[in-house]
């Protein structure tokens, strides 16, 4: 098959590639020239994603890949044309912006021809691929969707970093606007992907019918807001925990021996591409859903709130040098989507706090074009807030920040052992053992 990938980010290049391996003809579309470069020099964009390098030095010498600016390159003739073009989210109205997509769908159907599959990934509001795609690219295109192209949602289930291990792990959600769409998606995805066993499964792992698009755009908005709800109980059990002196792991721990029991671990934040996003496209079409706006609120305060036990403890934070340890939203990632460390670092300047920031994942030069005045492990401060769980915290000692009276673990990843005669908390249990 002849393949177009629209958007050459972190999902979008890796299923290129995914589908390039399988022996298809790829061609990956982006509006970024130097990524759009890399590629077709044979160079991955972005460090950190697993076998990417190596798949792209034998793929792209091959010509199974390429990439393009230009849509009219890409997308007429083509079998399939996936789209993974990023959704943003308003953050004071909580209303999705489709700015980029209707750019993206726009440029798609200026140049769709007849017989091609289209499929969208990114997560949606319920509905979206009904009610916005196919009006758009029939009005445009002049195609009839369902007799000259076929439209479908299909969800990505995937974790930047790992991405070509989920998509044999996880099966592939799909869903048409007609049987024959379903079908046709069935047997493209089929094509392109193959799976692990997955004995656990109550049907065989791979590619599931899930009956229409409106309930495969759900299920990837259920699945992932699920997360955010859950994670919000366990911050609330955290902040009832502290004020009880109760150790709420021990509690989460005792629950989760019993297998009716999934309780998430509470932290300083929620961040990522995903888990902060997906419940408000939700919202946007449920706006009753009072237990998803509930926990949506409660897991965004939670920066505030662990600042807020850091003034309670040291008196004032007016004047004192605090270290925020972590950029990112998740150890081991280097990004900051959504991070907590953007209401961390607020919070603290609010409150008259010096704020350095601290990543082993990125230069002082990177942190400085945030914004943010570097920290370098052996200079002295007074507080230090973990909001990132990195690996390397988990060895971090006392010794390492001199002069510090506090240490606030957002992630609970520091060792104990190490901070004797320094204070030191965690939350969901105020003694911070």
């Amino acid at each position: 098959m002849r393949i177009a990938v629209v958007a050459m980010g972190k999902i979008g290049l890796p299923l290129a590639v995914q589908f390039a391996d399988a022996g298809h003809e790829v061609i990956g579309v982006d509006v970024n020239d130097e990524t759009v470069r890399l590629i077709n020099e044979g160079i991955e964009p972005f460090p950190g994603e697993a076998f990417l390098q190596e798949k792209l030095t034998a793929l792209v010498p091959a010509g199974r890949l390429r990439a393009t600016t230009d849509y009219a390159d890409a997308i007429p003739g083509a079998d399939a044309v996936v789209l993974v073009v990023p959704l943003f989210v308003n953050d004071e109205t909580w209303e999705p912006d489709f700015g980029w997509m209707d750019a993206a769908t726009r440029s798609l159907a200026e140049h769709l021809t007849p017989g091609t599959l289209v499929s969208y990934e990114t997560t949606l509001p319920v509905g979206t691929t009904r009610g916005r795609w196919k009006p758009m690219i029939e009005e445009i295109s002049g195609l009839t969707e369902g007799a000259d192209f076929h439209l479908v949602f299909s969800p990505e289930r995937v974790l930047t970093g790992r991405v070509f291990e989920d998509l044999r792990r996880y099966p592939k959600l799909v869903g048409g606007l007609s049987e024959a769409g379903t079908a046709k998606a069935i047997e493209f995805y089929s094509a392109v992907l193959s799976f692990d066993e997955r004995p656990d499964l109550d049907q065989p792992n791979g590619v599931w019918d899930m009956g229409n698009a409106e309930a495969a755009e759900m299920a990837k908005l259920a699945e992932t807001t699920y997360r955010d709800v859950n994670i919000g109980l366990a911050n609330q059990f955290a902040v009832y925990a502290d004020k009880v002196g109760i150790d709420v792991q021990r509690v989460i721990d005792a629950c989760n021996s019993q297998p009716y029991s999934h309780i998430h671990r509470p932290g300083i934040a929620v961040g990522g591409h995903c888990i902060p996003v997906y419940p408000r496209l939700y919202l946007s079409t449920d706006p009753h859903a009072s237990i998803v706006r509930t926990a949506r609120s409660f897991n965004a305060q939670m920066p505030g709130y662990v600042v807020g036990r850091v003034e309670e403890l040291m008196g004032s934070l007016d004047g004192l040098t605090v270290v925020v340890l972590g950029a990112s939203y998740r150890g081991k990632v280097k990004e900051t989507a959504f991070s907590g460390v953007f209401s961390t670092v607020d919070e603290l300047t609010r409150r008259g706090a010096t704020v350095l920031v601290h990543d082993p994942m990125y230069s002082t030069e990177e942190l400085a074009a945030f914004g943010w005045a570097a920290y370098s492990l052996g200079d002295p401060a007074d507080v230090a807030i973990v909001q990132a769980d990195h690996p390397e915290y988990a060895s971090l000692a006392a010794s390492d920040i001199p002069g510090i009276r506090l240490l606030a673990d957002g992630r609970r990843i520091t060792d104990p052992a190490l901070w004797t005669g320094v204070a030191r908390v965690v939350i969901g249990d105020s003694i911070g053992r």
